[in-house]
Parts: structure tokens; sequence; C-alpha cells
């Protein structure tokens, strides 16, 4: 049996893009920026997906900028946020994603870098953010991430963009994790940046959007032909912006019901493992919508070292897929930089694993990954 547990590195395609993204490669493949008819299709295209995928975020359809996917849009508001809008300071947190956190030494000699109090169930500190702010009163892009894609904590966007505010301060958010499962309203939330990448909601990979308020003054950090508002040179890729913006359709129509899915995976999953395993450490937040994304289940397991060491090729072997830190770190003798924060002292003496789930898993599955895990602890 195979199982894909995995779906917080990247899901799988709904069937309906596969067949949209392949009917727009064999019908629609005119430049987007040539005049003539067969290039305005294209141009078409593009411009009611940009409509479409603004209609779910409260912004303006001039506000989305398609590009690659999550690392670039970052790396695009950090660069511009410091040399176009002289940001002086930077406030992130130390569990941000690698792409956020890869930025800041490239900039560090030019800005002030300071990181937010994270709580020991991987929240942020909203006081401490606000304490930052308020000390210090310079121009400040806020940097914080609404998922974290290890264990899955929601970040409060409203509060932190209200503290923002308040301090006259930009801020930005990386939505990879929350896009297409979580509700977001942009101008409700007094965000000015938001990136998004469309593999994390069943979309294609190698695209993705930003979505930049209207007069922030941000300028383009690749140059050439004036594409996406001047502000994303090159040839738009047509086919991967309608399966995105189909992919981000389709996720917002069954989002309830998805949500409810996959809660009662989650639920059935831990509770088994609870059973199986007494002393189990849960990373994060074990059951609140509220403040913990249902579709990540990130745990420690309380078994030996000798087991611990084999317990990943043992799952791969019984053909499930997992994590044991985020996917881009995958591979490395690093350890994960977000239970660095959480205090978690077992990190080092037992492994943790995510598990993350989607609409596409069964209980039938769980059930497997659960038999698994059980006769891998007692052999």
């Amino acid at each position: 049996m195979q199982v894909y547990f995995d779906n917080a590195a990247t899901t799988p395609l709904y069937p309906e893009v596969i067949q949209k993204v392949t009917d727009v490669l064999e019908q629609y493949y005119g430049n987007p920026s040539s005049i003539h008819s067969i290039g305005r299709k294209s141009r078409t295209i593009i411009e009611l997906a940009r409509k479409e995928i603004s209609s779910y975020l409260g912004a303006k359809p001039q506000e989305i900028i398609f590009n690659s996917g999550g690392t670039e849009g970052i790396n695009f508001i950090f660069h511009s946020a410091i040399n176009d809008l002289k940001v002086k300071r930077i406030i992130t947190s130390k569990i941000e994603h690698h792409a956020v956190l890869e930025c800041l030494p490239l900039n560090q000699k030019k800005i002030d870098v300071q990181y937010v109090t994270i709580h020991s169930n991987g929240l942020i500190d909203l006081d401490s953010l606000e304490h930052l702010l308020a000390k210090k009163k310079t121009k400040t892009l806020v940097s914080l991430m609404h998922v974290n894609n290890e264990i899955g904590t929601i970040t409060d966007l409203k509060k932190c963009g209200e503290i923002c505010a308040k301090y006259q301060s930009l801020f930005h958010t990386d939505a990879v994790q929350s896009v297409g499962k979580l509700s977001i309203d942009v101008k409700e939330c007094l965000i000015t940046f938001l990136t998004a990448s469309a593999h994390k909601f069943h979309g294609p990979k190698g695209t993705g959007f930003l979505y930049i308020e209207r007069n922030s003054g941000i300028k383009a950090q690749i140059s050439g032909g004036g594409q996406e508002r001047g502000l994303r040179a090159g040839t738009e890729s047509v086919h991967n912006i309608l399966g995105m913006s189909l992919a981000l359709k389709l996720s917002y129509q069954q989002l309830d019901q998805n949500t409810n899915h996959i809660s009662q995976l989650k639920t059935r999953f831990l509770n088994r493992l609870k059973e199986i395993f007494n002393d189990l450490i849960i990373n994060g937040i074990e059951n609140n919508e509220q403040l913990g994304l249902p579709h990540i289940c990130h745990v420690t397991f309380p078994i030996p070292k000798k087991k611990a060491q084999l317990l990943g090729f043992k799952l791969d072997m019984k053909g499930i897929a997992c994590s044991q830190g985020s996917a881009c770190q995958s591979g490395t003798p690093i350890g994960s930089h977000v239970l660095d924060e959480l205090s978690n002292d077992s990190k080092d003496e037992f492994p943790s694993f995510r598990f993350s789930f989607s609409k596409f898993n069964t209980i039938q599955e769980v059930d497997y990954v659960l038999a698994s895990l059980e006769e891998i602890a007692n052999n």
C-alpha cells in the first residue's frame, strides 16, 4: 500500500487541474504579450485567473502578481523593501521557513534584524511584537508566516496587522501553507504583502503569486519586458497560472468539506498514536482549529535510539511517505530549527516526524500507518 502523508511538502494535483493545464498547452500557446488574436486569448486567460485569485483574498486584480512561487516572492519582497522602500529593520521569528531566514544574512549589513518571542506551543507572542515595534521607531517590515510548515501553528494575521498598522510598519506574511486551506482577507488583516505557491493547494509546481498592496512603492527585481505590471519580467506561464487559479477555486469551494474530513483524519490518527505511545509528544497545537491547522501533525516518538535511526527507512519501505522536517531540509544532518525554538528537550534523543494530510487521504490510510507504526515499535 502506498500512503502519501507529506502534503505540507507538496500536494497531488486535482484531476481537473491536470486536464485544464493540458487543454491550455494544446489550445492557447500564444505569447500573452503579443497583440494578435492568438496572443490576446492567452492574455485573457491570465487576466481572468488574476481576477479569480484576487476575489478569494479580498484583493484587487491589479494587486496580484504571478511568479514562480513562495521563495521567489519572499526574496522579491525583502530585497525591494530594503533597497527601494528604505526599510531599516525586519522583525520576524526564528521558526519561519528557510526562504525567509536565509534571506536575512544577505541583508544584515544594511538592516537591523529582530526576532519576536515564540511560545512553547509555537505561537507568536503578540506582546513581544508590539514591544519591539514600540521600542524603536524606524521604517520596519514585519514578516510572520501564517501557518508554520513544520508544526502547523496559525498566526493571528488580523491582530498582527493591527499592531503593524499602529506603528506604521509594513506587514508581509508567508501564506504558502495557508492559502487554499484557510480564509484570508488581506484588507481586513491590513496585509501589505503576501506570498503563495500553487503546489501547496493541489496546483502545479513552479508557479505562485504575490499580493502587493496598491501604491506600496515596491519595484521590480527582475527587469525585462515589463510583464506583470512591470514588477516581474518574463513571459507568463499561461497553463500553470490557469491551473493555479482552478486549484484555488476548487480548494475554496470545498473548504469546509475538506477541513472537516482532514480534521477527522488527524483526530483518529492522534488518538490512536497516544494509545500506542504512552509518552508521545505532540509539537505545536494538538486540537484547536483556531490555533493549529488540521492538515499538519508533528510528533516526537518516545522510542529507543536504535529503532529511531531506522524508523524513517522502515516507514518508507512500507510505502509511507512522511517527513522528518521541512522538505527543503530533507536529507541534511541539520535538525529542526522549529523544535530548537520550542525547547523540546526530547528532540535530540527521540525521532520527530511530520505527517501532513490532504482531501485525498482516507481513514484506511490512517489505519494502515497506525498499524505500521505499532508493528515497528513492538519489533
